[in-house]
């Protein structure tokens, strides 16, 4: 049936649909109970088709705001994951994809040289998390301390970790990319200790664990920074991988 044949739905009907803000239901009923008559539905399968139709839509819609609100710089997914050229077990990638860390509220830790797949991990398990309806995050190292410096400013840093931490998971590239000056460091330190056993990060940096100091100016600020990351923590090196807390 075309377009024009469909009668549309009376105002009051249309009006009401509006104020309600089920967008999916007005837009289909009319087809629908054009083709209701036709087959001879019963009034709940009626009902039904349009309460799956709007919760269908608004799904959609809510994965496309968080996927937005991720800010990935690219998509990554777990699909395009070459896990056979990945130095991830099987059993830890089956765990990550899980997401159950992130319900358990632990970390993710990706230490290994440029070109190991860190980020590319990093994303894509963060779009499955989109995906299953968590909210989440992405920022560089860089990027997240400069967000933290303006509201160190405008005395407004506790709100922008606040805020941050809305998000189920946060994650966090290229640590050590850039060296960083005291008061870097400390808001770095302030948004991990923040998060600490509240929500689940992801970190990836080319440095080993036990070289952190050399972009971080306080021995004892690093120690303290993993002390809180790696608590709770999947924990994957190159070549071997490990998942352990403590």
């Amino acid at each position: 049936m075309s377009a024009a044949t469909v009668p549309a739905l009376d105002a009051d009907l249309t009006a009401g649909l509006r104020r309600l803000k089920l967008a999916a239901m007005r837009q289909l009923a009319p087809e629908l109970l054009v083709t209701a008559k036709t087959q001879r539905w019963t009034p709940e399968e009626v009902l039904r088709a349009l309460v799956e139709a709007e919760i269908t839509a608004r799904d959609d819609s809510n994965a496309r705001a968080r996927l937005k609100a991720a800010t990935f710089p690219v998509v990554k997914t777990t699909d395009e994951f070459d896990l056979a050229a990945s130095s991830i077990p099987a059993p830890t990638w089956a765990y990550l994809t899980s997401l159950e860390w992130i319900h358990a509220t632990e970390n993710l830790a990706l230490i290994g040289p440029a070109g190991t797949g860190k980020s590319h991990t990093l994303i894509a398990l963060g779009h499955a998390a989109v995906t299953r309806g968590h909210r989440v995050r992405y920022l560089t190292a860089a990027e997240l301390v400069e967000t933290l410096y303006r509201g160190l400013a405008d005395n407004t840093v506790g709100k922008v970790i606040d805020t941050l931490l809305r998000n189920d998971l946060v994650l966090i590239d290229e640590i050590g990319f850039a060296p960083l000056d005291d008061t870097g460091a400390q808001l770095l330190f302030r948004f991990v200790a923040a998060a600490y056993e509240r929500r689940s990060l992801g970190v990836a940096s080319h440095h080993s664990f036990e070289d952190w100091g050399r972009f971080l100016p306080e021995h004892t600020t690093a120690v303290s920074m993993l002390d809180r990351l790696l608590h709770h923590a999947c924990r994957r090196t190159t070549p071997r991988v490990g998942r352990g807390t403590g």
